[in-house]
């Protein structure tokens, strides 16, 4: 691997028991044959030509737009001509949240059935901060986008401002499960975090809800859907509707 730097590689991946590397154009290959057959004379070289891409601009055509029933989730460079009432323009990040994933489609799906204008809404986990622009854009009055994760604010708080909704959408950096109670009483919870600490937050979310308050979650896997189930079931909750997606299983529900 050294030598494959010595002579100018422009990064190396393990391909099992094969390196690949790529060089930029006009590099000398005979030079790089002579290094690394010195480095090692038992290596076995292949080599073949690439495109040119410019990869900081190539990945952009990887991110699509997404079409989710009452709302349009796009990045920026697709989102000319849309209409901004229906549309949630995401710049894809660090952030988690750019309707790329599943689990975030199947929350914004489930979501205009929930949501009641006028509406406080909590979104726990918020990342980019999507649900909770897609919640603002249905006629949310309040919600709060609690995201634990310090390098994810700013990239919500921009994403807010950049949809038009920060009157109705307060970022905050804090722990889901501390400043629920202080938000509440909310009448829509979103949460798409793993099943795991979503069990654990059930409690917490049941008391933040108004008597007619519900919940989404996400980011549950398909194969969890019947233990979850039993789960919501057991802790005093009723399923109102599902969606699923390749792998990934959302549900809304509300208290017995």
């Amino acid at each position: 691997m050294a030598a494959l730097f010595a002579v100018g590689a422009q990064g190396v991946h393990e391909d099992g028991t094969s390196l690949v590397t790529h060089f930029p154009p006009g590099t000398d290959l005979e030079a790089v044959h002579a290094t690394i057959t010195a480095a090692d004379p038992m290596v076995v070289i292949e080599t073949s030509l690439v495109p040119d891409v410019d990869w900081s601009e190539a990945w952009k055509s990887r991110i699509t737009s997404h079409e989710l029933g009452a709302l349009t989730v796009t990045p920026p460079w697709l989102a000319e001509g849309r209409d901004p009432a229906r549309t949630i323009v995401i710049e894809p990040g660090m952030a988690f949240g750019t309707g790329e994933h599943a689990t975030t489609r199947g929350v914004v799906r489930l979501l205009p059935a929930r949501l009641r204008a006028g509406d406080t809404v909590a979104d726990l986990g918020a990342g980019s901060a999507i649900l909770a622009i897609a919640a603002a854009k249905l006629g949310a009055a309040r919600v709060y986008a609690v995201e634990l994760d310090g390098e994810a604010i700013p990239d919500a708080e921009s994403n807010v401002r950049r949809n038009g909704v920060a009157d109705r959408v307060h970022v905050f950096e804090a722990d889901a499960a501390a400043i629920l109670p202080l938000v509440a009483p909310v009448r829509l919870v979103l949460a798409n975090i793993i099943s795991s600490v979503l069990i654990e937050l059930l409690p917490i979310i049941g008391m933040a809800l108004t008597d007619d308050g519900s919940a989404i979650l996400s980011g549950i896997l398909q194969e969890e859907r019947e233990t979850m189930l039993q789960v919501l079931a057991a802790h005093g909750w009723t399923v109102l509707a599902e969606d699923a997606e390749d792998i990934w299983w959302s549900v809304a529900i509300a208290k017995a």
